[in-house]
């Protein structure tokens, strides 16, 4: 058994196992290797400031198998909102999502690097360090986000490709593209989870969570 961290907030944090959550039907993830080549950052003229604000996380994939088993047992879009830091250099993501029929959320602060539209911050539970790259983006309408962790000292790593949005979903194009940098990375775009709204989250609420949710999560794909 081995463990692999992905961010905090949505980069939400997780151990991974190598079993599978059955829903009805068995899904297959697979884990790949993370290819350490250089990657593709965002053109020079990344401007943190217009990437501040409201976000949805509306489609995730991952190499962690466990992170999957969660998301698929679970596929609820997390609202998030990034607020500058005390300092030029961090900012915060606060994320908001239903988990276990309650309302939850949570804060991870972001450090900057010297590359444009690439973040860093530590998992202390894990000793992860991770890493995340804005790798496409219009400011008003999507953000593609790859991250990847390294625990230490095993040097275990974990990559995972997330789908933003200012709103609740996005266009067709959009998500063709999305799946074409995940099919470019090694992972398989038929992996990929499709979040579901399930309304306004409010920390503190119980909600029920219905099992028409769970089909359509399970379908949005098909």
């Amino acid at each position: 058994m081995s463990e692999c961290s992905t961010g905090g907030g949505t980069m939400e944090r997780v151990v991974c196992v190598a079993s599978l959550l059955v829903l009805g039907a068995v899904w297959m993830v697979q884990a790949v290797p993370v290819l350490l080549e250089p990657f593709p950052l965002p053109k020079d003229n990344f401007d943190l400031d217009p990437f501040m604000g409201r976000w949805n996380e509306v489609a995730v994939v991952s190499t962690c198998p466990h992170y999957m088993r969660r998301k698929r047992g679970n596929p609820v879009t997390v609202a998030l909102e990034l607020q500058h830091g005390a300092s030029d250099g961090n900012f915060t993501m606060t994320a908001t999502s239903f988990r276990n029929g309650s309302c939850h959320r949570t804060s991870t602060d972001f450090r900057l690097t010297d590359a444009t539209g690439r973040f860093y911050h530590h998992i202390a539970r894990f000793r992860a360090d991770v890493d995340s790259f804005v790798v496409h983006y219009k400011y008003d309408e999507y953000a593609m986000i790859r991250l990847l962790s390294i625990e230490q000292p095993s040097g275990n790593q974990t990559t995972t490709f997330k789908l933003y949005s200012r709103s609740m979903s996005v266009t067709a194009t959009v998500l063709d593209d999305f799946k074409t940098l995940v099919r470019q990375r090694g992972l398989s775009d038929d992996a990929i989870i499709m979040n579901q709204s399930k309304g306004v989250c409010v920390p503190g609420e119980r909600v029920t969570i219905t099992a028409q949710h769970r089909v359509r999560a399970s379908r949005a794909l098909a």
